[in-house]
């Protein structure tokens, strides 16, 4: 197993030490960040820690501590000094969620290893190809909202940024020698934008895996299971999974036990849950079971219009040429169109560059650097 690698940095844990550290990043020109979460231990997650680091300064910022980042949007918003994560969409909407800040100039280290066709593109496994480090990641789960952290666990989210600043200057250039370095750009300009999702009121199975194979009387018991789930979840600060999992709402909304014996029949719930919550879930069953056939839900299902027939031929044709030089590239082939923008440019069949402008999804450097060879593919399969 790997050590903790020690290494020098400070602790902030007030305000003026976060105005100070602010001060001094401002003229840097670029940045590494990463964050630590307590999604696994929460109902509602948030930022725990942001690790920042340059050549000269390394820093692990507590925001449970100090509350107000205010000093640091400036940083994040400044085009002039380049901010760079690995695996960058997960911090990129934590970080507006939390604390309202917008990243300008953004690279995503993990997003250049998938252009440059690298199979593992794991934090860990990216140091140890480049730098011969094996990272120690025992602490990769822990619950980081608690307090205090100890010393190890400070130091642990300390190392994370140490590779990053190296790490970006090896990826430029190694996609700059290939040719790909506009497109990586231009990919992590569109993940700065990225927005975790707002809260809405829709029924909540409309974002539940396997919602829409239910008939309308297992719909209801689903939608029913699941907000006694959240309300549970959210009473007792837990996330959803550590209160009922997926697979066993599923499980319980299929076969619909009425009373305990049939419940305990199902083993969708150990017995430690059956005790907390058996009860109440065959009340919510029973209850849902007597609701009337025209107050059931109906699952949105989105019917497809036909397509044309030249359409799928379309479709299947810039598929193979995707396919084909995804592996002459070496890259996964989804990174160069995926299944929706592949699907639009088969609709809307553009006859020269400027009709790619109209094609939603589809950024410059994929019109640039494809347009033509798209555009001839389907003038040939119009003759």
């Amino acid at each position: 197993m790997s050590k903790i690698i020690r290494c020098h940095y400070q602790l902030i844990e007030t305000p003026l030490e976060l105005e100070k550290v602010s001060d001094l990043f401002k003229k840097e020109k670029a940045i590494a960040v990463d964050l630590e979460a307590d999604s696994m231990y929460h109902f509602k997650e948030k930022v725990c820690l942001i690790q920042m680091a340059t050549p000269d300064i390394n820093v692990v910022i507590d925001p449970l501590k100090t509350e107000d980042l205010s000093p640091l949007r400036p940083l994040f918003e400044n085009p002039g000094i380049k901010k760079i994560f690995h695996g960058a969409d997960y911090d990129v909407r934590s970080l507006y969620r939390d604390f309202k800040i917008n990243i300008n100039h953004l690279f995503d280290t993990q997003l250049a290893c998938m252009f440059l066709g690298m199979s593992e593109t794991s934090l860990e496994a990216t140091v140890k190809k480049w730098f011969k480090v094996g990272l120690n990641k025992k602490y990769q789960r822990k619950d980081w909202s608690k307090r205090p952290l100890s010393q190890d666990m400070i130091a642990y989210a300390a190392t994370d940024t140490l590779y990053l600043l190296p790490l970006e200057k090896i990826l430029q250039e190694k996609l700059k020698k290939l040719g790909r370095l506009s497109w990586v750009k231009e990919e992590c300009l569109y993940l700065s934008k990225v927005r975790a999702a707002s809260a809405n009121h829709e029924p909540l199975y409309l974002k539940f895996s396997g919602a829409g194979r239910c008939d309308s009387r297992s719909l209801a018991v689903l939608e029913a299971l699941l907000q006694y789930r959240k309300k549970i979840a959210k009473r007792k600060d837990k996330p959803l999974f550590k209160v009922i999992g997926n697979n066993s709402l599923m499980k319980l909304a299929t076969i619909r036990p009425y009373n305990l014996n049939l419940l305990e029949k199902t083993k969708a719930l150990s017995p430690r849950q059956i005790r907390i919550h058996g009860d109440n879930i065959i009340d919510i069953i029973k209850k849902t079971l007597k609701m009337p056939e025209s107050s059931l839900p109906v699952y949105p299902h989105k019917k497809a219009s036909p397509l044309p027939p030249q359409i799928p031929r379309r479709i299947k044709a810039i598929k193979q040429w995707r396919d084909t030089v995804a592996n002459d590239l070496k890259i996964d082939p989804s990174l160069l169109f995926n299944k929706a923008i592949l699907t639009t440019i088969a609709l809307q069949n553009p006859k020269n560059i400027h009709s790619f402008q109209g094609i939603k999804g589809i950024k410059n450097w994929q019109k640039n650097e494809f347009g033509k060879e798209i555009i001839s593919i389907l003038k040939n399969m119009d003759n």
